[in-house]
């Protein structure tokens, strides 16, 4: 029996499922994690406690000292993310042999979906209020690295090295990754001072400030009101965050700087409508059930206005 009130198509939740779009990022940025129910706890961790040693001499009849790892329970939920696209019957049945409207129709809805969280991950992610006062600054404009005198590496370096949990994945915003590659000391540290013009492979980058991944946000977002012309923008802006990725934290454990809590999968279905045209129609629905948490800002730095806008 469903569980949705309204008919989940195999075939079409398959296609939703299985559709990625590779310019998206957030599933690299904020992990996806499987949660129980809707309303789930997760556990927030104080990172000193890992790093305060006690007395740890013992006498030859004394007892050891004992030392506890508290957390505080934290209750989130998940909040329900879908949309509808109508398929008129008239297109089903004149459809060519080699062509679903209706798996269509859940090709673009689901991008949508996706997209939607692309921004709602961006938000979080490039947000100076996601992190403590100690791991964000706003760049001036000498200091934004396509300001060729700027010494970007040595600042990110600099940054990283006095974290609690060092950074191992780097997000940039296209403009932000273009003038980090491009950046004058960056290409000579590259070329090994043979020169300051070129582009630097991102994976020269990666090694060199010694990190896991860079993640580069592509995607455009159409910021325009409805029925205007569109206005697209980089739903990534000229920022730049580093965080502590922990792929096998979840809610229970392990320390992270964020995740994505889903519950279920993303389904899709197919809901009749009399009223859609003359002959009716089809709705096509495709959703998820996911929420977007930043559950230990200590292990992330904030680079806000990396380069100019």
């Amino acid at each position: 029996m469903s569980r949705a009130p309204f008919p989940i198509d195999p075939h079409l939740t398959a296609i939703a499922i299985g559709y990625r779009n590779l310019s998206l990022i957030a599933d690299s940025v904020l992990p996806r994690v499987p949660v129980g129910k809707a309303e789930f706890k997760w556990w927030k961790f104080d990172l000193g406690q890992g790093f305060t040693v006690p007395t740890t001499t013992v006498g030859r009849t004394s007892q050891p000292n004992q030392i506890e790892f508290d957390a505080e329970d934290e209750t989130s939920s998940t909040n329900d993310y879908a949309l509808d696209a109508p398929v008129p019957q008239s297109d089903i049945d004149n459809a060519p042999a080699n062509y679903d409207p209706l798996g269509r129709a859940t090709e673009r809805v689901s991008d949508i979906i996706m997209l939607d969280r692309e921004v709602r991950t961006s938000k979080e992610v490039f947000n100076a209020a996601n992190y403590p006062a100690g791991n964000k600054e706003n760049l001036a404009a000498a200091d934004q690295w396509d300001n060729d005198a700027s010494k970007p590496i040595k600042k990110i370096v600099t940054a990283l090295d006095k974290m609690i949990m060092r950074p191992n994945v780097a997000v940039l915003g296209r403009s932000t990754a273009t003038a980090l590659r491009q950046n004058p000391s960056v290409v000579k540290a590259y070329n090994g001072t043979l020169g300051e013009d070129g582009l630097v492979p991102l994976d020269f980058l990666r090694g060199l400030l010694e990190l896991d991944e860079i993640v580069v946000g592509s995607a455009f977002v159409n910021i325009a009101r409805p029925g205007q012309k569109p206005v697209l923008v980089r739903a990534w802006a000229n920022h730049a965050a580093f965080i502590y990725r922990n792929l096998l934290a979840d809610t229970q454990g392990g320390v992270t700087f964020g995740f994505t809590a889903q519950f279920g999968s993303r389904v899709s279905g197919s809901i009749p409508d009399p009223d859609m045209g003359m002959r009716g129609g089809q709705r096509v629905r495709v959703g998820e059930s996911v929420r977007e948490l930043i559950v230990a800002q200590d292990c992330g730095y904030f680079f806000q206005n990396a380069v100019s806008a």
